[in-house]
Order: C-alpha cells, then structure tokens, then sequence
C-alpha cells in the first residue's frame, strides 16, 4: 500500500530537485562531469517539438543516463531556455512513490505559474519505479501539446517492451550503450594517444579519417583495462571500485537486471536458473554455442533457454549473431549462434580480470569490438561458417550479398603466415570482395593476395575507429539535415 504524503513534503522535494529554479544552473557535481559522445545524438530529440512525441532514454544500467539527462537540462539553461520551464522528477524518490506524473506536472505549474500552453520540460528519471508508467505518459503525450516529455530507465527491457505495446505513434526510443573505446581514452585522459589523419576517400567525394597510436604499447595497455574495466564510467574513473568491479557490476548491474527487472517484467519464478545461464554465457562470451550445448552445460531446458536468450538480450546484457554459410546464405534453424556480453567488463568482473597473454583475450577482444556496434543500425552483421572455415564478421547489404568482412585476432603471426587465411580469401574471392581486414596486436600493414588486399591494423585500432565513427557519422548526418 502506497503511503500518502503531505503535498507541501512532495512540494519540497520538488524544489530539492530542480535547483536550477533559483540558481540557474546544475548542481557542480554534475557539470563538471565530461559529456558522453552520445549526447551530440540525444539533445536534438531533447529539443525536438515538431513530431508530438515523449523521449524514452534506455539503456543498461550505470552507463550515464541520468547523467545525460543533467546535461540536456544545463543546455536547455544555456540557450537561454527560462529555468522554470524545465522540470526534472526522479520517480524512484520515496516520497514520489504513488504519486501520478500527471500530479507531478500539476503541482509543478502551480508552483512557477504555468499554464498548458507554455513550452515546458518535463524529465522524470527512473520511470520504471512507477506503476503502468507508458499508461500515463501515453496519456500525458496526448494531453499536453506544448510540453516535451523525456523519461528514463534503468529496467531497459521492460521499457522497450512497455514502449512498443503502448507507445505507437507516441514515444521515441533512444538507446545509451557502454561506453565506447574512443569515449573511454578521452574520459580518462588518454585521448592524445591516438593521431587522427584526414585523407580524402577514393571511393567518394568527402573525407574520411584514419587513426593510429601515438604510443602503441601504451595504447594497447589502455585497450586491455577498456576490456577489463571500461565499459561503464564509475568504474572506469573511480579506483575504489576497480579494486572490486565485481561487487560493483554484480550488485548495481547484473543482480538488479537478474534478480529484480526480468523476473518482474516475465513472470520468471526460477531466478538460481536465469543466474546460471547467464554465468555460462558469460563466460562462453565470442564463442560459437548450440542449444544442445548450453543446455547441456547450463542444465536449463531449451525451451527455457530460448525465453531467457531473448530476455537477456532485449535487456541489453547480451548480442547474439546469427551464421551463414559459406554462400552467405542463413540457415533455416538457427542451431548454432554466437553470443557476445554487450560489454565485456561484465566478464572480467564476474570471473577475472584479463591480461595480455590470458588464453580467453581473443574472445573478449572480439566482445570489445563487438560493443562498438551497438548503436549502429546500417549493418546487419553475421559471422560465416562452414566446414574447412570460418570468418568473425560478415556484413550483409540489404540483398543479403556480403558488403565487407573482417577476422578479429590477437596475434602478430598473420602477416607472415598468410597460408593461414586462404579460408577468408576463399570467402572474398567467392562474394568479389576486393577487400578485407585482419586485426593484429601491434602490426600495421597492406598485403596483396590473389588478388584480394588484407588490411592488417592493430585491434586496439580497429576497435578504436568502430566506436568513434559509429557516433561521428550520426552526427555528421544529423548536421546535414
């Protein structure tokens, strides 16, 4: 049962939450922070007022929403936006707690003296604490034209799930996934240790820009604590939590995911079997698995396996790609897939920390530069398999005829042994893919074979140039519209 609270205690805290009101700006702990690239893409939706939409902010947890959602309300302040037009709830606040957003938005007009048709902002944080929350915000999308509404939440998979049964036509999904490798060297201070080189693209008219280390030992140390640690920016800021970053991923991350957000949103009664799945797939993380196998080795059945693979992922917590063959053709029964943790500190946190010459580090540089893509819907992207070979990534045009493919390795053996890759010549040769890259630990360079280029680039690098252009080439078509 709901406790009712005084209005004039609900009323304070209010005021405790927006300081902005009296002080015009942010609290410091939050303004000092660095933006995340991220937010370049999610402000312009902030500020969008022609399509009548609420923003939903989803993501993992502890990756920087709320943050972001601090930064949103400082630019709105700086483009001279009046700081009583801009109202931030966060639901998970007790005194909230039975608390409709619709009184929440009535009782902060009554207090600055607004009316409905002023352009307001309304944030509320951690949407997920209240009950049937895409009900109201449906409700309030429909109601109140002038005002733009931007939620957030933790609990990602009920959200994106909420989102489409009840949010046709109405909410926006923005999703915020780990940090990237580009963003972490810069959150770190690590930035300079990549050179970027603008050089102008053969194939078109515009620029392309190229990167390489300043300092390869030293950026490859910074590529090994990414994969161990860097996916989240408390941990990869504070050392406090780095000496345990398995009680901090455990607790704050995986356990309210496991525990608490899945079971809720599905109905699932056998928590000990959920945990125990995921354990086995996290730490099976790039390689390829069957249901047969997992189930075998998790002891869940694989029909309940199935379920759980899709809750997983739809909470962000796991990628799965899918194979095809050597024709590029998919298979009729997905037997086999590969599954990735979308960020591979969960890994090192919940069995170890990795170092250079750890017999899993190829799996979990594959997981690292899997991440990158997360955010990045212009590829689909497979890994090939058939019977004398393999090869890691495979994207697809929309005619399901490869467009490029690339082998992730952690071995500086390849350029001199190049016997060893006739299996990704033979795929390229095969779909006329002139093309191709293999990454290395440290090695740069251009080997021509059977008329095929192999592109050899460090996978610190590679892993690098994914997650920056990813965000950047958004940005870059978000200014040119």
């Amino acid at each position: 049962m709901a406790i009712k609270f005084e209005e004039s205690q609900i009323i304070n805290r209010i005021y405790f939450e927006n300081p902005w009101w009296k002080s015009n700006k942010i609290d410091d702990f939050y303004f000092k922070l660095q933006h995340r690239e991220y937010f370049n893409l999610f402000f312009p939706l902030v500020q969008e007022r022609f399509i009548k939409r609420a923003l939903i902010l989803m993501g993992p947890r502890r990756v920087g929403k709320t943050v972001m959602i601090y930064h949103s309300i400082q630019k709105l302040i700086s483009q001279g936006v009046n700081t009583k037009n801009i109202n931030y709830f966060s639901i998970e606040t007790p005194l909230f707690n039975g608390v409709s957003l619709e009184e929440l938005v009535n009782l902060s007009l009554k207090i600055n003296d607004k009316s409905i048709g002023d352009e307001l902002f309304f944030f509320f944080d951690e949407i997920q604490y209240l009950k049937n929350w895409e009900v109201h915000l449906k409700s309030l999308v429909d109601s109140y034209h002038n005002f733009k509404f931007i939620v957030s939440g933790s609990a990602a998979a009920a959200l994106k799930l909420k989102s489409k049964e009840s949010g046709a036509g109405r909410f926006s999904e923005f999703l915020l996934p780990p940090l990237t490798f580009h963003e972490y060297l810069n959150l770190t201070g690590n930035g300079t240790i990549v050179k970027t080189t603008v050089t102008e693209d053969e194939d078109s008219d515009y620029l392309s820009e190229e990167y390489a280390a300043t300092d390869m030992k030293t950026l490859n140390e910074q590529f090994i604590q990414y994969i161990n640690y860097g996916g989240y920016p408390e941990l990869s800021l504070s050392e406090a939590i780095r000496s345990d970053p398995g009680r901090y991923i455990r607790h704050d991350i995986i356990d309210k995911v496991l525990l608490r957000d899945l079971p809720s949103l599905y109905g699932i009664n056998d928590i000990q079997e959920l945990n125990s799945l995921f354990t086995y797939l996290a730490y099976h993380s790039g390689n390829e698995l069957s249901l047969d196998e997992i189930s075998q080795n998790s002891g869940v059945a694989k029909n309940t396996i199935k379920r759980y693979i899709t809750y997983l992922e739809a909470a962000f917590l796991i990628k799965v790609i899918h194979r095809i063959d050597y024709n590029a053709k998919k298979f009729k029964r997905a037997n086999f897939y590969k599954i990735y943790l979308t960020n591979s500190s969960i890994r090192s946190a919940l069995f170890s920390p990795i170092s250079v010459g750890d017999s899993l580090i190829g799996n979990l540089v594959e997981t690292a530069i899997y991440s990158q893509w997360q955010h990045n819907y212009d590829y689909q992207l497979y890994y090939a398999r058939w019977k004398s070979g393999e090869v890691d990534i495979v994207s697809l045009h929309a005619d399901q005829k490869p467009h490029w493919c690339i082998e992730l390795k952690w071995s500086n053996r390849y350029p001199r042994k190049t016997n060893e890759l006739k299996n990704l010549i033979s795929f390229c040769r095969k779909h006329n893919l002139q093309k191709t890259m293999v990454t290395t630990i440290d090695i740069t360079e251009n080997i021509k074979i059977n008329g095929v280029t192999i592109e050899f680039i460090p996978a610190s690098i590679y892993c690098y140039t994914v997650g920056r252009n990813v965000v950047r080439k958004k940005v870059n078509k978000l200014d040119n519209e």
